[in-house]
């Protein structure tokens, strides 16, 4: 036997595969080092990065999703994963399915499993709900390529979970933001003067800080229950038009023009205006109930300052 497999449950070292390891993923290896003993590794298919994930305390494997058989090492080196690496694209000629995530469970199914996987979904799956609160048991209905991959790939992390009985666990994540994050607030927006709808044809929009987003994402690894769905999104229940209106007030810029449907349609890019076609309000009662989460940024009004309560 060896020296770790005698060692108590408890002494033994956890090794954590980060999926994806982006802005988010990055604030979730931050928040992993934090108290845990675990180690750190993430896929990479960019070797320029191996010395940035390094400097990190990560350890970087090169492979990509895209590439199934570089994927083979993956199997049996981890005892949790974080899978937060989205489908491909259309242009990759997928239709509604996620390959990449399939590839992924794949190589992961080769040895022994890992207990737990968390995956980084969308709230995009429900569709447009026309403003109505939404909770875990609603059905899913995707109304875009995108919403339809991401489905797909909740089925194929719920379907390997239950088939090798893993702790598998899908975030439904809205709207990600964080005044240290890439583009994490509507200043550029603003800059730009892009308009926002009128408010007889607003939506409702969902947010979630990146640090708390981090912070669920590293609670479902040890938190999360078998096979189950979980909304990661803040209190704040605020129309696209209204968020944008305050992130003005607070940054000193005009706030935006408002402009109709019918013109937004004519006018605003595809992917912007897909937004404009869902609304709904993300019920995040089971994130706090089961993850025992208390968000540092309740609502945007906390995050766009950068002053955590």
């Amino acid at each position: 036997m060896s020296l770790h497999g005698a060692l108590p449950a408890r002494f033994r070292r956890e090794r954590v595969l980060i999926i994806g390891c982006g802005d988010v993923g990055q604030r979730a290896a931050r928040a992993l080092g934090q108290g845990r003993r675990v180690r750190l590794l993430a896929l990479t298919s960019s070797v320029e990065r191996v010395a940035e994930l390094r400097a990190q305390g990560i350890t970087p494997l090169i492979g990509n999703l895209d590439e199934p058989r570089s994927l083979q090492r993956l199997a049996g080196l981890a005892t949790r994963v974080l899978h937060l690496a989205p489908p491909p694209s259309a242009d990759a000629g997928v239709a509604q399915r996620d390959p990449r995530t399939r590839a992924l469970v794949k190589a992961l199914m080769q040895r022994a499993a890992p207990q737990a996987l968390v995956y980084g979904s969308t709230s995009g799956v429900y569709g447009n709900r026309q403003g109505a609160w939404v909770s875990e048991t609603d059905a899913v209905l995707p109304s875009t390529a995108r919403a339809l991959r991401r489905v797909d790939a909740e089925a194929t992390v719920f379907g390997w979970g239950r088939t090798v009985g893993v702790c598998t666990t899908v975030l439904r994540i809205p709207g990600i933001y964080a005044i240290d994050r890439e583009g994490g607030t509507p200043r550029g927006r603003l800059q730009r003067g892009t308009p926002v709808l009128n408010a007889e044809d607003d939506v409702y929009t969902n947010h979630i800080h990146a640090d708390d987003l981090a912070r669920a994402c590293v609670l479902a690894l040890w938190r999360g229950r078998p096979q189950r769905c979980l909304n990661v999104s803040d209190d704040t229940q605020l129309k696209m038009g209204d968020y944008v209106d305050h992130a003005a007030d607070l940054f000193g810029l005009p706030r935006p023009p408002r402009i109709g449907l019918d013109v937004a349609k004519a006018t605003l890019p595809a992917v912007l205006l897909s937004f404009m076609n869902e609304s709904r309000r993300l019920s995040n009662h089971r994130m706090k109930s089961e993850l025992g989460l208390s968000l540092r940024y309740p609502t945007i009004a906390e995050g766009l300052r950068g002053e955590p309560v």
